[in-house]
């Protein structure tokens, strides 16, 4: 008995050893990025027509803000800034776009060669701060990038493999080829997991397609099923690529699945800006995308590993900034001392939140190396309040704004006349974060 009992001690020993260095492989990641998509607009959110039958379940089986935000409501700074985990002011991507020549249009800047170096000047931003495809790499993880992508070539953020080019001179700007992932295909994302699988190399996906972003061109089964049921044919064709993006992310979501490796797999999913539809023409309501509203800035931000976290909806505020911290802290490696965000897995630091803070710039930089030149807006949210300062250089009719969001969510009252100690205070708070000086 005394050497069975030795025995079944050993196995024990030898099976946890085993689960534990199992519980020690690093989980692969997969960032689900939607373009242009409003904190309203699922179903799981609560919106009376949408269907988002995926991300609802992602959001059922994950940790789920419901109060997630995008420091910036623009493409390019809020994509820069989820990468790299920092404010654009730090990272410098303020802008889509670089200052416009005076008299050019788009079209005769793109052929400009001053326009064109500052324009690279911009996307090289993963060569002067380290992004997380970058740190990952360290942890031997082999990255894929696919959709949205402002950094020039895949490579220039890091990633061993990618589909954008990069090349202004082959239409290269914002994503070129990578842009046919989700609305044309999902093959390169689905090869790239088998060769990881095969290869035994835990890996990390962007996976950011321009869904539902314009054009607005569902698949006619989906624009049909919204066709009656929307006010108009603009916002059917919106709620339709809405759905037409939630069916993606299930190509991805049950391809983890029949790999058998979802239980490995850390899924993080939010928007990179918000939209809310104009119902008379295809562009977006101004308190939306480029806006200092909730309507471009807010979104739910989920967080998915089966088994290791537990499913439920938090109250706390969180930030895109917190997704590399997260994904670096759950990979074993350690945020950079420069990243603002916390581990949206660690209770305590979540307990101790109480604001978080963003800044809105111009479309087009004012000037590249100065961000300061280029901010229309500063603002913060402390708890259920909410303060927008403008920039005077560049809103000179700009008011300041601030709005209760526990019983104005649309901020619709501007209580800033009301509470002026209120504001004092949060000012304060928000020149302690950033103080541009634009001279």
């Amino acid at each position: 008995m005394p050497r069975l009992g030795f025995l079944l001690s050993t196995l024990a020993s030898l099976m946890l050893s085993g689960s534990a260095l199992a519980a020690d492989r690093p989980p692969n990641v997969v960032l689900i990025i939607s373009d242009d998509h409003a904190w309203t607009d699922y179903s799981f959110q609560g919106h009376p027509k949408i269907q988002t039958p995926r991300i609802d379940r992602l959001a059922a089986e994950g940790r789920t803000f419901r109060r997630g935000y995008v420091p910036s409501s623009l493409c390019s700074p809020s994509l820069a800034s989820i990468l790299t985990g920092l404010y654009a002011h730090q990272h410098k991507v303020t802008s889509n776009d670089p200052p416009l020549p005076p008299g050019m249009s788009n079209a005769q800047a793109n052929q400009d060669p001053g326009f064109l170096a500052e324009r690279k000047e911009m996307t090289s931003f993963g060569e002067r701060v380290p992004t997380i495809p970058q740190l990952l790499k360290q942890a031997g993880y082999v990255s894929f990038q696919s959709g949205k992508w402002w950094g020039g070539s895949s490579e220039n953020g890091g990633f061993t493999e990618g589909m954008t080019h990069g090349d202004p001179k082959r239409g290269g700007r914002h994503g070129d080829a990578g842009l046919a992932i989700g609305r044309q295909t999902m093959k390169p994302v689905l090869d790239f997991i088998n060769g990881a699988v095969d290869a035994d190399e835990p890996f990390f996906v962007w996976y950011a397609p321009m869904m539902p972003h314009l054009p607005h061109n569902p698949p006619e089964r989906l624009l049909k099923k919204y066709r009656d049921a929307a006010p108009t044919l603009h916002i059917a064709k919106y709620w339709a690529m809405v759905e037409w993006f939630d069916e993606t992310c299930g190509v991805i979501l049950d391809h983890l699945d029949d790999k058998g490796i979802a239980e490995n797999t850390l899924v993080v999913y939010l928007a990179d800006n918000g939209w809310i539809q104009d119902p008379n023409t295809p562009q977006y309501d101004p308190k939306s995308k480029q806006s200092q509203y909730d309507g471009g800035l807010r979104t739910p931000i989920i967080v998915r590993w089966l088994g290791k976290v537990q499913p439920a909806d938090v109250d706390q505020l969180a930030i895109s900034l917190d997704v590399a911290p997260t994904i670096l802290k759950a990979a074993g490696l350690k945020p950079t001392p420069e990243m603002p965000g916390i581990d949206l897995l660690d209770d305590e630091a979540l307990a101790r939140r109480r604001s978080v803070f963003g800044e809105i710039f111009t479309h087009n930089a004012v000037d590249i190396q100065r961000p300061a030149t280029s901010v229309r807006y500063r603002w913060m949210v402390d708890e259920t309040w909410k303060l927008i300062l403008p920039a005077s250089w560049n809103t000179p009719d700009g008011v300041i704004e601030l709005y209760d969001l526990t019983n104005d969510p649309f901020e619709t009252k501007n209580l800033a006349d009301e509470h002026p100690d209120r504001v004092a205070e949060m000012t304060k708070r928000i020149d302690a974060w950033w103080s541009p000086d634009p001279r």
